[in-house]
């Protein structure tokens, strides 16, 4: 009679300790809304349920197992308290925290990524995704389950790495970009309308696809990259950390030239710049450096930053414009290469 007490006692207390277990999920759920990533909610999704099964489950074979005679309460029975049997139990709930969590990261990062994109063919490579995670997570459990029930399962190893090496060959690119995309957006790199270069393209982000990431060029034309490549790739993003751009101009002088008043000259333009054009800032202020001499000219770099990183081309045209208009006025002569041939008679 103590021993059912004591057992009942037991199973109560994992009752009670599986409600404070779901409570605590649930303000904690409340508070990972809060945050701007979702993987804390996918995560305390994933165990809630589970884990509050698993607790119950646990007190109750503890009880049986521990105060109760199983074969004098279930009889012929007794056998489903078996160590294995729990096991089995405790896989399949670990295979749900799986499968859910699986299911709730591609059904969120990967629905946001196809709402990105005009077309419905984004929607259902995603949906394709999230059925085949599930039944690939559970399908795994079954076989271990079986290998734990002591089943033979070489026939469905067999089948299962014929169909799975078929159609990992067939659909590894959409996987390894899916794989990508989610990669990007959890690192952000970038985000949409940032300027980046990848290789040799320079231009703005349109979308970020579960597939692939499209930049419109300087040229205006659309370039489609693999996000595979994209996660493998330098990237080097001018919107971050600010939108300001640091711009070095170079400017040549022929030999001869008054090199303090050539970086007087320099100076008062950028200032001006920053003063009249809309497109330089004031702070950080505009600097000269006389950097090098080169075959047949000084060279000069004037270092101005623009107020957003999309107007270098604009920076560019005011800055050079000023110089020929100011050398012209100061006598300073800008050179060309040249080269001085002597005969000998």
């Amino acid at each position: 009679m103590n021993s059912i007490l004591y057992g009942s006692a037991i199973i109560l207390c994992g009752i009670f300790a599986a409600f404070v277990v779901h409570e605590v999920f649930r303000w904690g759920q409340k508070r990972a809304d809060l945050t701007d990533s979702k993987l804390d909610d996918i995560i305390l999704y994933s165990l809630d349920k589970p884990l509050c099964i698993a607790i119950i489950v646990g007190s109750v074979w503890i009880a049986v197992t521990l105060f109760v005679d199983p074969e004098a309460l279930l009889g012929e029975y007794a056998w489903l308290f078996s160590a294995k049997y729990f096991t089995a139990v405790g896989t399949f709930i670990a295979a749900w925290v799986v499968s859910s969590f699986v299911y709730s990261f591609v059904s969120l990062y990967g629905r946001w990524m196809a709402s990105q994109t005009e077309t419905d063919l984004d929607d259902r490579i995603i949906r394709l995704l999230e059925i085949s995670a599930r039944y690939v997570v559970w399908f795994i459990a079954i076989l271990m389950v079986l290998r734990i029930l002591e089943i033979d399962i070489t026939p469905l190893i067999a089948g299962a790495g014929i169909a799975g090496l078929a159609v990992a060959l067939a659909a590894q690119d959409i996987i390894s970009n899916f794989f990508g995309g989610a990669v990007i957006l959890a690192d952000r790199p970038f985000a949409v309308n940032d300027r980046i270069k990848i290789d040799t393209y320079l231009g703005d982000v349109v979308s970020i696809g579960p597939r692939s990431t499209r930049i419109k060029t300087l040229d205006y034309q659309m370039v489609t990259i693999p996000n595979s490549k994209v996660a493998s790739s330098v990237i080097v993003n001018y919107a971050m950390p600010d939108v300001r751009l640091k711009i070095k101009i170079p400017v040549s002088v022929a030999y001869g030239s008054d090199v303090k008043r050539v970086k007087e000259v320099l100076l008062e333009i950028g200032n001006e710049a920053a003063a009249r054009s809309e497109y330089v800032l004031s702070d950080p202020a505009p600097s000269v450096y006389f950097l090098e001499f080169g075959a047949s000219s000084l060279n000069f770099t004037l270092v101005i930053w623009a107020k957003v990183f999309n107007q270098l081309w604009d920076v560019q045209d005011y800055v050079n414009t000023r110089v020929c208009e100011r050398f012209a006025e100061e006598g300073i002569e800008i050179p060309f290469p040249q080269m001085d041939v002597h005969l000998r008679a």
